[in-house]
């Protein structure tokens, strides 16, 4: 192993794990504000792989600008499913929540096979390599990593920096004070988790121009993002972009000294010793 595949090794897990971090953060930002463990994250991601597919196949648009209808598209999508799925179990036991997405996880995935079959399918998209020296970057991996950033930029500003942000931090910390004071609670939680799906929908996106996939791909993501969450910390976007990179990392540097059947092994270890010796994530979880 030489110091150009080393560098070359890790800074490709950085670019994966910035995408991992934007997963991760739609299923986050429903956790802090909501407190719903979203389990249809998954089939939302592969949605968001099979929208940005269609659009390029059929319609022949670029990828990137299918993946701003992809966007839109799964805000909408995350509405919907709060109005029919999680606004009449809200309030009530997480079970209720944990059984309603699920409900809807399977539901899609059982129209998905229907429509998809489990075909694995592939972009084959491509906007080329950069070398820098001993590095050979891939463009689409750069290029989705530059978009991660601009959302997640986007996503503070929206929160830190507009008024319906800021109700949905309002929200967050105290719904029924929240109410008191005006704000229409349902209204910003349905919103929020349109935002988490959006999110959702846009890392499938992103994923599908350097990975093939197939309807039941978002499973293994949705692993991911509860092993970023608990990384980086639950209801803390911020922490999740951390922890998207802290498994980039590991995923690109651990397949150089041992076989890729133990990647996810060392995964779930590190996930399970950062639940025992701070539970509380990296960053610390935070409305």
């Amino acid at each position: 192993m030489n110091a150009g595949t080393l560098l070359t090794s890790f800074i490709d897990g950085l670019l994966i794990g910035v995408v991992y971090g934007i997963a991760a953060m739609g299923l986050n930002l429903i956790w802090g504000v909501m407190r719903v463990i979203n389990l249809a994250h998954g089939a939302v991601l592969a949605l968001g792989m099979f929208g940005v597919y269609l659009f390029f196949s059929a319609l022949g648009l670029n990828p990137y600008l299918a993946l701003v209808l992809v966007a839109l598209l799964g805000l909408v999508l995350g509405i919907i499913i709060y109005q029919i799925a999680i606004a009449r179990v809200i309030n009530a036991p997480y079970l209720s929540t944990l059984l309603a997405t699920f409900s809807v996880n399977m539901i899609i995935i059982g129209l998905g096979t229907a429509a998809f079959t489990t075909t694995p399918r592939d972009i084959g998209f491509s906007v080329g390599s950069i070398k820098l020296g001993p590095l050979t970057l891939q463009g689409t991996r750069l290029v989705a990593a530059l978009v991660t950033l601009a959302v997640t930029g986007a996503l503070y500003f929206f929160l830190y920096r507009t008024r319906p942000g800021k109700n949905i931090r309002a929200v967050a910390n105290n719904r029924a004070a929240a109410e008191l004071m005006g704000i229409p609670s349902a209204r910003f939680l349905a919103l929020t988790f349109g935002i988490g799906t959006m999110l959702a929908a846009i890392a499938g996106g992103l994923i599908a121009t350097f990975f093939s996939f197939t309807i039941l791909s978002g499973d293994i993501y949705q692993q991911k993002s509860f092993v970023i969450g608990v990384l980086g910390g639950l209801g803390n976007p911020l922490g999740a972009l951390l922890g998207g990179l802290i498994l980039g990392v590991l995923e690109g540097l651990l397949p150089l000294a041992m076989p890729n059947t133990w990647v996810p092994v060392i995964e779930f270890l590190l996930f399970l010793l950062i639940l025992m010796v701070k539970p509380s994530g990296l960053l610390g979880g935070r409305k």
